[in-house]
């Protein structure tokens, strides 16, 4: 076993070849930015992790054994998902089928370019380099609740709770005899400050609904067309004839400035017409409403307020960091808000609309408009539209 060691080299990668000449070459190219470990065979590299050798990276030239190797990784938790390289002539797995799917990252030929090779080699250290930075935990922030506010919801929460009693048992009678599965259905939810918590509603979707959005995104109502393929060149390397700017993601190369235009074409909310995932039942507590009365349990919980921003999912809540976007979070979390009485059901409205009368709200909120917004909600409980 032969180790290069470059300086300060901050990726160490365990280099599987059989040629010494051309271990040596590559340790030549590439000594300045890894730290290389030769070794002649899949056995002596099997024997060198096991010794206690622990690489970022395995760079793997050829194609017998190839599969065993894969699966021994697998079967070691310390490496089941430490990423490989193969040099191959032919071999082209799929790299989404096991054994190859969490490990082979990459499949270059012998005859690769060095500069192909190197940029890949670079994006993985900027991986690393990235994972490693020291950031302080991410904490929470305290949005504190007008003291008038919060007495108000704890009061009507509570005397809503028990006046509705009988109502919310008749729902849960009729939900059990309508289809299979859960009463209540809880999700986790980002309210005020970016705090996580389980928001309860009756079930009024299939138990399978989750499973469903995948193949769904097609009809989503904020969706926005995106003109370019993610496999075309931007205008400014279109002059070029070659990207300047590549990206390596999901074993997909792609231009970075293309890739960020169509992260911003993704729609930030989720929203269907005529969903269907919804039961028949479900349709009826969602057009009344009544499928959001559980929330009381929340606003009494101190999770919600009766008015504030929706709290969002945190696929979605994710995509909204921008400080221009993050200040909707610097409200309180809503059963109803500026948002739903004024827009509630129009299928024009878009994601940026509906985030600045979020950010709106935010900025102005009181007691009297908290007052105005929930008369205008009474008016808005019976919608036509079924989203």
């Amino acid at each position: 076993m032969e180790t290069l060691v470059a300086k300060k080299a901050p990726l160490r990668v365990l280099y599987v070849e059989n040629n010494a000449h051309l271990g040596l070459a590559f340790g030549q190219k590439f000594g300045s930015m890894l730290d290389i470990t030769v070794v002649p065979d899949q056995e002596e590299a099997l024997a060198s992790l096991e010794e206690g050798l622990s690489p970022d990276l395995i760079l793997l030239n050829g194609e017998s054994g190839v599969i065993e190797f894969l699966e021994f990784l697998d079967s070691v938790p310390h490496f089941s998902e430490l990423p490989v390289i193969l040099i191959s002539e032919s071999f082209r797995p799929d790299l989404s089928a096991k054994p190859f799917k969490g490990h082979v990252i990459d499949v270059f030929p012998p005859n690769y370019s060095e500069e192909a090779l190197r940029t890949r080699l670079g994006y993985i250290i900027q991986k690393k380099r990235y994972r490693e930075a020291e950031r302080p935990a991410h904490k929470s922030t305290k949005i504190r609740v007008p003291i008038g506010k919060r007495i108000f919801d704890i009061v009507v929460s509570f005397t809503a709770l028990a006046l509705l009693s009988p109502l919310l048992l008749v729902v849960i009678i009729l939900i059990k005899l309508d289809s299979k599965g859960p009463i209540f259905y809880g999700s986790k939810r980002v309210g005020a400050g970016y705090k996580i918590f389980s928001m309860y509603k009756f079930r009024t979707m299939r138990t399978d609904a989750d499973k469903m959005l995948a193949g769904m995104s097609s009809q989503n109502m904020y969706n926005k067309p995106v003109e370019e393929p993610t496999n075309e060149l931007c205008d400014e390397c279109k002059v070029i004839g070659a990207c300047q700017r590549l990206l390596f993601l999901d074993n997909q190369q792609m231009c970075e400035k293309i890739y960020h235009r169509n992260q911003q074409a993704k729609a930030k909310f989720m929203k269907f017409k005529e969903d269907p995932r919804v039961t028949r039942l479900g349709k009826i507590l969602r057009n009344t409403s009544i499928d959001e009365l559980p929330q009381l349990y929340n606003i009494l919980r101190g999770d919600m307020s009766f008015v504030g921003n929706r709290p969002l999912p945190p696929y979605e809540a994710e995509k909204l960091t921008a400080t221009g976007y993050a200040r909707r979070f610097a409200a309180p979390a809503g059963l109803t808000g500026l948002w739903q009485v004024t827009k509630r059901g129009k299928a024009k409205v878009s994601d940026l609309e509906r985030i600045q009368l979020d950010v709106l709200y935010a900025k102005k909120y009181s007691f009297k408009t908290d007052l105005i917004i929930m008369i205008k909600t009474v008016k808005a409980l019976f919608q036509k539209e079924n989203v």
